[in-house]
């Protein structure tokens, strides 16, 4: 007996343990792919895990600077995010670390802060914070399964933001690529500021030719030998031409001496006045960071036959912000070109990134002066690049070409950067594309249908101006839902399409786009019947969808209007008008509604 009871407890703890192993790979889907890891991807994640940080670390110095902060900083924050997403990320490929769209912003909510004291130490703390709330927000919102948030920046407005930004980047970078400073904020004070120095003669020779010659370089090999690392060809010619050229003694300033090892865990101070700004800095960033994510994880996944897990990706997200927090980082995002590096290098999993985040620690710990002799312009080449894949010029003619009603959002969002700074920005595109799907509801394509010959059904007459119509009888199609703010209009097209002498016996309307009636609308409804009733007008519908006629009903409207104003099909309503009277299909004028007499549609101007 006791032998069996033995053996039931060890199989109930070894199913415990499975049912605990198991929850932890869902938890964590790293350990899930390394569990099943194939020795023959080993060496391929070991040559793409070398091939990546010849790019993490240029890139991870520059943006840490272009974020206002120390180039070491940059490196603290790629090793952490890469090891936590290494463990908790969905994706077996996708790469994090500093990201150039997410330096003005850490910059225009840190340094502000920092002012005051002057002191590089708080500005890192107050950064260390912003990440912590990054990865806080991101980890709530997984929990909430608030991934949909993405959408709140529509592409117009997305693309005029990155258009701002990139500007604001390129403009910000320029007198470091020159050699010198300003002291200007803003894209307009930048610009003014680098103009009246190279008007006073501070441009350094040797920086300029190190910089514009460091940024053609990694344009050439990026269009002409894409496979080449572009970057770290550039770092190394840079590195060389400093001893080569003595350009420590032209004026040029130099990267130095990184500090030796790793930043031991570290929990930063905060003030209690700095809480309300970083919080509204992280919200700005969160949401950048996980549209960016959302759309890297999307495109990557399609290449290699994954799913997208939207909740999973912002845990993992969040994790690697609150890792990177803890140890001297700064918020951080996915990288579109350096996962297309590692993808082109063989990547297989994330040891991939293992892999870059131990090179860059051994880097750390044993060569900390591989790159004092790298030329600060060379940095900046590194960031301007980086802002010119920002941009997205051919969008935004597109946009032009295709609709000018969301080519004027984009400029809008791109002011919004310009003008307004980095932050204020992201707010003005999030809430230029909150007001635009309330302008579609507010105004929405309405039309005139008619019949067709040989076509089925009916008809826009303003896509077949022969249509043919009914004498009497008006078909108009409203292509919203009927709710406050767009019920009185709804209600004075109505009306305005009733004007014509003579004037209709029905007005029916196709409300199969309808999808739902507020009670502001079914008042509105009802007083619209009986101003048409008054003058002998019969207001009638087809096509109602179920739950809008449940509507209707409860609301009482079924009973005012009486259930013979309700048609399960436009066809059937046709008939029924037909049957009372003489009329016979005619082929009409010009047709009448909005956006006739020349305008556009209010689709297109829409």
């Amino acid at each position: 007996m006791t032998g069996a009871d033995g053996g039931g407890g060890r199989r109930a703890t070894a199913g415990r343990g499975s049912r605990a192993l198991a929850k932890a790979r869902g938890a964590a889907p790293g350990l899930r792919t390394f569990s099943g890891y194939r020795r023959q991807w080993l060496v391929k994640d070991l040559v793409a895990g070398v091939v990546l940080t010849t790019l993490l670390v240029p890139q991870g110095m520059a943006y840490a600077e272009l974020a206002g902060l120390p180039a070491i900083n940059g490196l603290y924050t790629s090793v952490l995010c890469l090891l936590a997403y290494a463990v908790l990320g969905p994706s077996r490929i996708l790469v994090l670390g500093p990201d150039s769209s997410l330096g003005p912003m850490i910059a225009a909510t840190v340094l502000p802060l920092a002012a005051a004291g002057g002191d590089s130490g708080r500005a890192v703390a107050l950064a260390s914070v912003l990440a912590l709330l990054v990865g806080a927000v991101m980890v709530l919102a997984s929990v909430a399964k608030l991934g949909f948030i993405a959408d709140l920046i529509s592409k117009p407005t997305m693309i005029g933001y990155m258009n701002g930004l990139a500007l604001t980047i390129l403009i910000g970078q320029l007198p470091k690529l020159c050699g010198f400073s300003t002291d200007a904020d803003g894209l307009l004070g930048e610009t003014s500021g680098f103009v009246r120095g190279l008007a006073d003669g501070k441009a350094v020779p040797a920086a300029v030719a190190v910089g514009v010659g460091g940024v053609v370089l990694i344009l050439v090999l990026q269009r002409w030998l894409p496979k080449v690392p572009a970057v770290l060809v550039m770092v190394l010619l840079a590195m060389a031409a400093t001893p080569l050229f003595d350009l420590a003694a032209r004026g040029v300033g130099l990267v130095g001496t990184l500090p030796t090892g790793f930043p031991p865990l570290t929990v930063p101070h905060l003030a209690w006045d700095d809480l309300a700004p970083l919080c509204a800095g992280a919200v700005g960033i969160a949401l950048v960071s996980l549209a960016d994510t959302i759309s890297n994880a999307s495109a990557f996944a399609a290449r290699t036959g994954q799913e997208v897990q939207g909740n999973q990706e912002m845990r993992a997200i969040g994790a690697a912000n609150l890792a990177a927090g803890l140890f001297q980082g700064f918020p951080v995002s996915t990288s579109g070109s350096r996962t297309a590096v590692a993808e082109r290098a063989g990547a297989r999993t994330q040891l991939t990134g293992v892999v870059g985040a131990v090179l860059i620690v051994v880097m750390l710990v044993l060569f900390p002066g591989l790159f004092r002799s790298l030329p600060q312009p060379a940095l900046a080449a590194v960031v301007i690049t980086a802002a010119l894949s920002l941009a997205d010029l051919t969008g935004a003619a597109r946009l032009w070409q295709r609709r000018r009603t969301e080519f004027l959002l984009s400029v809008a969002a791109f002011l919004g950067v310009a003008l307004l700074g980095v932050l204020p920005g992201i707010a003005v595109a999030v809430g230029l594309s909150i007001l635009n799907v309330f302008r579609r509801a507010w105004w929405p394509y309405n039309t005139v249908l008619g019949r067709v010959p040989g076509l089925e059904g009916y008809h826009d007459v303003r896509s077949y101006p022969e249509a043919e119509r009914l004498p009497g009888l008006v078909i108009h199609r409203f292509d919203a839902p009927l709710f406050f703010a767009n019920a009185k209009a709804f209600r004075d097209e109505v009306l305005r399409l009733t004007h014509g002498e003579p004037p209709p016996r029905w007005v029916l309307v196709a409300a199969e786009p309808v999808t739902d009636v507020d009670t502001t609308a079914a008042d509105v409804l009802e007083e619209l019947r009986k101003a048409l009733e008054a003058r002998h007008i019969r207001l009638v519908f087809a096509e109602l969808k179920d739950p809008v006629l449940a509507g209707l009903r409860r609301y009482g409207l079924t009973r005012s209007f009486g259930g013979d104003r309700f048609f399960p099909t436009v066809e059937s309503a046709v008939t029924a008008f037909r049957a009372g009277t003489d009329a016979v299909w005619t082929a009409a004028g010009p047709p009448s509604g909005p956006g006739t007499d020349g305008d556009p549609p209010r689709a297109d101007r829409a």
